[in-house]
This record gives C-alpha cells, structure tokens and sequence, in this order.
C-alpha cells in the first residue's frame, strides 16, 4: 500500500483549514449512466474528508457494479449490504471496514440479487436512519448508474447530491434526464406533502404552451393560488444539486459545466451548483490497476489539486 509518510505529506495539502465538527452530514454521489467516475469521486471525495481529520463512511450503493473497494484500495470486506439486507447483522455500524487511510472506513456494496434495486420503501427508510447513526461525520453514498427510485430517493435525502458527468453528449443528456428525473420525483413527493395533486392537475390542464417547461409549471400553479404555489417553489428551490465534470481535456470541456447551470436553471428552476472539474490523467486507470487510491499512489497529478479545490467549493471553505 503505502507508507504513513505518504499520507501525512498529502494530508497538508487539505488541511489549511479544518470545518467545524457538527452533526453529521450525508453526500450522495449520482449520474445518468455508469462509467462517469462515481466510483472515483466518491472515493477521492472520501479520502478528502478523512485527511482533514473527519471520520468517514463510504458506502457502495451500486447493485451488480460495487467496485467502490478497488478504488479504495481494499478487498472486498467479508460482511457486505447483502448481510445487513438478509438480517445476518443487525446494523451498518457491523459493517465498518478500515481502510488503510485513517479515519475512512468503507461499508461494501450489496454481492447479490437481493440488492438495492429491490429495496422496499420500508428498507429504504430503514438505511436512510442507520446512515445516520453511524459514528462518522460524513457518510457519502456511491450510487449506482440509472434513475430507478432507489437511487433518487437517495439523492434527494442527502443533505448534499453531487452529479458526475463526461464532456460527452450522451453523458451530458444522460445528466440531464437524472436531473428531470429528480425534479418529477421531489415535485410527485412536495404534491404528498403539500397534499396540492388536484391544484399540479389544474395546472397541467391550464392551456401550457408545447414549449413549456417544468418551471412554468410551477409559476402556473403560483397563479392559481399564491401561497401554496410558493410553498411549492421552495421545496424544488431546496434542490440544490452540485456539478462535477470528469476527463476534461479542453476549456470548451470545462466550460459545458456553466452551460448546463444555465440550462437547468432556465427549464427546471433548479440552481445547479458548478463545483468544479477533473482534469483528464492516465494516473486514474494506473491506480485502478494497481488496486491502490488514486490520492495516495500518485500525489503529484493534477487530480489532487482538482479534489483539493472541489472539497473546499463542497465545504464552503474560501
């Protein structure tokens, strides 16, 4: 693996500045479709905190693609999801595997068919309030590709979702149909909550024009009665989803972030938060291959400074 030298000289790049303990906070990472990079933002991201002196879960969300251990530089831990699933342990705390990074553990994905992808909303709930009694201060989430309701669920609960996408226009639209699809899923979820399905109807059969877009739905509904369509409007309005783009070659690469803030802001009235970018580098399959973190086994690429600069953007430290 490597050495305590390794860690401690990497460790000064994020430790400027410490972020107050507090009560613990829960990232989900997502995106459209697999291969983007969840795996290694959520593993990086990770690595991140635990060097700034958090203690840290990672947990792999991603049913019949878990590979957030090879990322982090482990075998796959004996006790897995699927043993908490199948009630052979009796919570996620049993599932803390130590990394060789201090204070990161990673809890393995589910090994089989009784999977996240089948979970019942009664199991959902139930990981939902386990994550959050797991004695870390952050808990990210790895989740798997697609928009099942399982892996938006999960977004949405987080108090921080975080989007990876390629400068790639299928990746691209990919983002963007998780996007539309969290804002259906948060919109279906305020409509229960606000108890308002007839007023969204009214609205939805109000003469919309074909170019509509979500957002004018939500301006109609406010037309139609004020102040619970401005209830409305705060509940999208706390969707706040983060941005990264992975493999950047070229500033037009890079760019394609602030594009798809304004788009999602001008269709959806989502304020899409441009966190920052990965720079393209042969270290990320070199590390892979070599089952060792990316961080660590290679401290000098452009990646470290890439994180160093994201982390803080996530933090709300200048």
């Amino acid at each position: 693996m490597f050495n305590n030298n390794d860690q401690s000289s990497l460790s000064s790049e994020f430790q400027t500045h410490l972020s107050p303990q507090g009560q613990q906070k829960i990232w989900a990472i997502g995106g459209g479709k697999g291969g983007v990079g969840k795996s290694l933002v959520t593993a990086n991201l990770a690595i991140c905190l635990a060097l700034m002196g958090h203690k840290v879960a990672a947990i792999d969300l991603d049913l019949g693609g878990a590979n957030l251990h090879t990322c982090l530089g482990v075998p796959i831990p004996e006790k897995t999801l699927s043993d908490y699933l199948s009630k052979k342990v009796r919570t996620l705390t049993e599932l803390l595997t130590p990394t060789a990074i201090n204070n990161l553990f990673i809890i393995s994905g589910a090994q089989d068919d009784l999977g996240i992808a089948n979970l019942k909303q009664m199991h959902k709930a139930k990981l939902l309030a386990q994550f959050s009694e797991l004695p870390v201060d952050y808990v990210l989430l790895d989740l798997g590709a697609g928009t099942t309701f399982n892996t938006i669920d999960f977004f949405i609960s987080a108090d921080q979702g975080i989007i990876t996408t390629l400068p790639e226009p299928t990746s691209i639209e990919n983002s963007y149909r998780f996007i539309k699809t969290v804002y259906h899923r948060k919109l279906k979820m305020a409509e229960e909550l606000l108890e308002i399905g007839p007023l969204i109807d009214q609205a939805m059969n109000a003469k919309l024009s074909q170019n509509s877009t979500p957002a004018d739905l939500i301006n109609r509904v406010i037309e139609i009665n004020p102040v619970v369509g401005q209830k409305l409007r705060s509940e999208i309005n706390r969707l706040q989803p983060k941005l990264i783009i992975n493999q950047v070659r070229t500033q037009s690469d890079i760019d394609i972030g602030f594009s798809m803030k304004l788009i999602s802001k001008k269709y959806f009235g989502i304020n899409l938060d441009y966190v920052g970018y990965l720079d393209y580098d042969a270290t990320v399959w070199q590390s892979v291959k070599k089952r060792k973190p990316l961080l660590m086994e290679f401290p000098n690429s452009t990646l470290v400074n890439n994180f160093d600069r994201i982390i803080h953007r996530l933090l709300n430290i200048n």
